[in-house]
């Protein structure tokens, strides 16, 4: 397995073709949620890389793997219930198919709802490209107490079809050796036929497209007649040369309003999700035994109110417990791991490079504190944090979450799907605010994008944690996250009341839960972390140079001044901790650690317990203000992209002027509640 490089603003259809050098490439297409993404990474591995298809948001991945000695490029296309939607992910989908035209394609459905699944199957069937169906879940088909004939759902559809497990590899080598034969054979399925009436108001259709010599994406003439039938002019750019067929599929289309007295989509719609259904029907039987009990009985557990909302309040403080008590052991370990090993070590090779004046100072300051300070908050908060979200995600537990939520959302401009990516956003901002180009409108796109600057993504939670946490306590930590979540509900409730627009209602799948694997919850907490590790490791290492340069130079003190009326006048912070708040936008736990080295610095050793210079108030205030403003450099840069420069900064600057307000606020009414 290989990495695969693409710059971003590549077409990736003339990037895969330049990448094939002979090697087939295999899309993988499926529903959301039926383990495409497990599959892919397990064929992958980690070498991956993500491209937007020409005019649009919507990415698609790509990745490469060895089979038997030979090289094959991967390609996943985003998750879609069916290619002639509406939807951003159904138009990519089939304009890729026909676009890039794969070698092969290897449709991922979820053996414990066939009959949901096979319609895409169907519509992909259709295309007339080699197919493969990889049967995918079949160990919790087995726990359903389903038994799935695979031999006679091939014969049904025309087909292979590989069962797998992808989440733990069942299958996968045979599935990949099934796709590349196709590939080498250019094995197209047989066509599935619908029924009879339908079948003779598309024959003319058929017909005509094949007395075409050339027709566009290499497509049968059935495929072709489908299409146009179906209504999809802009995926074929339909030309002159199909003027026959174009006018064959509008007297067809007539006829079939005429006879069926509804929309021609609607009508092949209706033809294939009956045919899904029998075929489904015909090759699933009860399996001996029954089915178990297991994930999919937690459904009704977790969506009534009665039980659903306190297991939310337990789930969200085991996380909360866990990230406190592991992320405090954690850090302590490697703070003590890095005093006493990397530090002198590090020391040393800059003593031996720089000596030991100044220009060894800001050395210290970007290869010691600063890589410290990346690693000591990454390890044990972020990545911890990652790996408990994977748990969540894998199991299930958030889309039932988005269910149960679905009604309060509505209070705040939303639906209960706009959750998930405010959920995802605890772990990070970036990711979030890009998810919410799924949400129907800008309104509320809009609305979720400013919540998810207010939610405590993992570096800002690792500051709370750090700085309240561990010098006041988990109850005074529990306040900061309080005040923040009060803040965020007024913002959404606000919003919603003072922008004009309607929330539309929720529609989404019910998945039944699953077993969360561990070598796919490292491997997905990793894929995220490691982002946070290579972009944010270098930012930290360069901003702390460049504070280093400043402390070394005197040049950063003088910056204090004019902060000083805000911060210590208003916030009543130390002067100092108003310079690591503006620097920590450059990443949001880069602020803590600024404040411990700039203390230690300024103040001696003793200041590293920052209680030796700060007060309960004042750490409480410093954490609910770097919380609060100013969501870091990255998130900062995907705002202007989902919503432009204006919408952007008055996004920032709310949240700027909210976190002042609160600050002051605090450190004003802390002090007459007895705090010192």
């Amino acid at each position: 397995m290989s990495r695969i490089t693409i710059d971003r603003a590549d077409d990736p259809v003339l990037a895969i073709a330049a990448l094939r050098r002979g090697a087939p490439v295999i899309a993988l297409l499926g529903n959301p949620n039926v383990g495409k993404s497990s599959l892919f990474n397990r064929v992958t591995g980690l070498g991956v890389a993500t491209a937007h298809y020409p005019g649009t948001t919507v990415s698609m991945n790509l990745g490469e793997t060895l089979a038997d000695g030979r090289r094959a490029i991967i390609l996943d296309l985003p998750g879609t219930y069916s290619l002639s939607d509406n939807a951003a992910e159904s138009a990519i989908t089939r304009r890729a198919l026909v676009d890039i035209r794969p070698d092969a394609v290897v449709v991922v459905v979820d053996a414990t709802n066939l009959a949901r699944n096979l319609y895409l199957a169907l519509q992909t069937v259709d295309l007339g490209l080699p197919v493969v169906i990889a049967l995918n879940l079949m160990d919790e088909a087995e726990r359903a107490g389903l038994d799935i004939d695979a031999v006679a759902l091939g014969h049904r559809l025309g087909t292979a079809v590989v069962p797998v497990v992808a989440s733990l590899g069942d299958g996968v080598d045979a599935l990949i050796g099934e796709a590349l034969s196709a590939a080498d054979e250019r094995r197209a399925p047989t066509n599935v036929r619908y029924e009879t009436p339908f079948e003779e108001l598309l024959l003319p259709v058929v017909a005509a497209a094949g007395a075409v010599p050339e027709r566009p994406g290499g497509l049968g003439a059935r495929a072709l007649a489908l299409l146009l039938f179906e209504g999809a002019p802009d995926l074929l750019g339909v030309s002159a040369g199909l003027a026959p067929v174009a006018g064959a599929a509008a007297r067809a289309r007539a006829a079939s309003e005429a006879e069926f007295g509804e929309p021609p989509h609607v009508t092949l719609a209706r033809e294939r999700h009956g045919t899904a259904g029998s075929i489904a029907e015909a090759v699933t039987r009860p399996r001996d035994g029954g089915p178990r009990r297991g994930p999919r009985d937690l459904w009704a557990f977790t969506t009534s109110p009665l039980t659903g909302i306190p297991l939310v309040a337990v789930v969200m403080a085991l996380v909360f417990g866990f990230l406190f008590v592991v992320g405090d052991a954690l850090a302590s370990g490697f703070a003590h791991l890095w005093s006493a090993f990397a530090s002198p070590a590090i020391g040393s090779v800059i003593q031996a490079i720089a000596g030991t004046g100044t220009v060894a100072a800001i050395l210290t300051w970007g290869f010691d504190a600063g890589v410290e300070a990346s690693l000591s908050i990454g390890l044990p908060y972020i990545l911890t944090f990652y790996v408990l979200l994977a748990v969540l995600e894998d199991s299930g537990y958030l889309n039932s979450l988005a269910f149960l939520t679905d009604r309060v959302m509505h209070r705040l401009g939303l639906h209960g799907r706009a959750l998930l990516p405010l959920v995802a956003a605890a772990g990070c901002s970036v990711p979030a605010i890009l998810s919410v180009r799924d949400l129907p409108s800008r309104r509320e796109r809009l609305i979720a994008s400013t919540l998810i600057a207010l939610v405590p993504c993992s570096a800002r939670t690792a500051v709370i944690l750090g700085a309240v946490g561990h010098y006041i306590g988990w109850r005074p930590a529990l306040g900061v996250f309080a005040v923040v979540f009060v803040i965020g509900i007024a913002t959404g409730v606000g919003m919603n009341r003072l922008s004009p627009g309607h929330t539309g209602g929720l529609v989404m799948e019910m998945f039944g839960f699953r077993r969360p694997r561990l070598r796919g919850i490292l491997k997905k907490a990793w894929v995220q972390f490691r982002e946070f590790l290579f972009v944010a490791t270098p930012i930290v290492i360069a901003g702390s140079l460049v504070v280093g340069t400043l402390y070394e130079t005197g040049w950063l003190w003088r910056l204090a001044e004019p902060l000083s009326p805000i911060i210590v006048g208003w916030l009543g912070l130390p002067a100092i901790a108003g310079l690591t708040l503006v620097l920590g936008t450059l990443r949001k736990e880069l602020a803590l650690q600024l404040l411990i080295a700039m203390a230690v610095v300024a103040l001696g050793s003793g200041a590293q317990d920052l209680t030796s210079f700060m007060t309960p108030t004042n750490l409480f205030v410093y954490a609910l203000v770097n919380t609060l403003a100013v969501p870091c450099v990255s998130t900062i840069t995907v705002l202007v992209r989902q919503h432009g420069w204006w919408r952007a900064s008055a996004i920032v600057g709310f949240t700027v002027t909210v976190a002042l307000l609160a600050g002051g606020l605090f450190a004003r009414v802390l002090p007459l509640l007895g705090w010192a």
